[in-house]
């Protein structure tokens, strides 16, 4: 428990500051995260990020994770994102010709997926900020509560398991009150800001968005008892890897401003 205080305290020393300055240094930090979720994926799927497809690989990731207005001069010379990826995916296809069955299309495909898996997540992190602060926190709030609240709701009240073959500890009760939670509070937060939205419909995309980041924190535990791993990584002592603490985030962040501006516009 103390090195797991610890951890959390020093990460969110270094981890704050990024958020609230935002700019250039957040969008790298963003990339900089996809980066090591990637390679905390290869690594429990027995793959090398230092290798011809983990290279490629991780070009593919940064070049999803990478923020809009890093990859807008690349239309002075006619190409776009879509054509970058298609490169990487090409390269990963081909790959499997000349590795002597070394690399197969299974691994390509798992590679294609971690991609997109982690560098969508992590480039709406960036661009959420871009958006607003306001809109991190809001998001923040949503993933904390929900987590927070199922965890202790699930513990005094939790009777019914939710997917016991992936996460026994987990409840339907604990789901149910981690989403009523993040309704109170992150609505709550929400017309405090005074943000844009009928409250009734921001209440409902804090409802979907609940139950969207605890799905993400099932895959991902699915992903872990899948490769037999405790942790995605180690990076941080008491708390796993990068991946276990952005696995809500991963599936709330691209659906957020979408859906906001989308609800603003009715």
């Amino acid at each position: 428990m103390k090195t797991r205080i610890i951890t959390a305290i020093v990460a969110l020393a270094v981890f704050l500051p990024f958020v609230i300055y935002g700019k250039l240094p957040f969008e790298l930090l963003s990339m900089l995260l996809a980066a090591i979720a990637l390679y905390e994926i290869l690594v429990m799927t027995k793959q090398s990020l230092f290798s011809v497809n983990g290279i490629i690989t991780l070009v593919l990731t940064l070049t999803i994770a990478a923020p809009i207005r890093f990859i807008d001069w690349l239309q002075e010379y006619n190409i776009t994102q879509m054509e970058i990826i298609f490169v990487c995916m090409a390269l990963l296809l081909s790959y499997t010709v000349f590795s002597k069955n070394r690399y197969h299309f299974d691994q390509v495909g798992i590679g294609i997926l971690a991609a997109f898996y982690t560098g969508l997540g992590f480039h709406y992190l960036a661009e959420t900020r871009n958006a607003g602060l306001e809109y991190v926190i809001f998001a923040l709030l949503i993933v904390w509560m929900t987590d927070t609240m199922a965890y202790f709701v699930g513990r005094s009240l939790g009777k019914h398991k939710l997917a016991p073959n992936v996460s026994p500890n987990k409840t339907v009760e604990g789901f149910v009150g981690g989403v009523v939670f993040a309704v109170i509070i992150a609505g709550g937060y929400y017309l405090y800001m005074g943000l844009d939205g009928n409250p009734f419909v921001i209440a409902a995309l804090i409802v979907v968005l609940s139950i969207f980041g605890q799905l993400g924190d099932l895959v991902e535990s699915a992903l872990k008892r899948y490769y037999g791993v405790k942790d995605s990584g180690k990076l941080l002592p008491g708390h796993g890897g990068i991946l276990d603490r952005f696995d809500n985030l991963l599936f709330v962040l691209p659906l957020l401003l979408p859906l906001l501006h989308i609800l603003q516009i009715l």
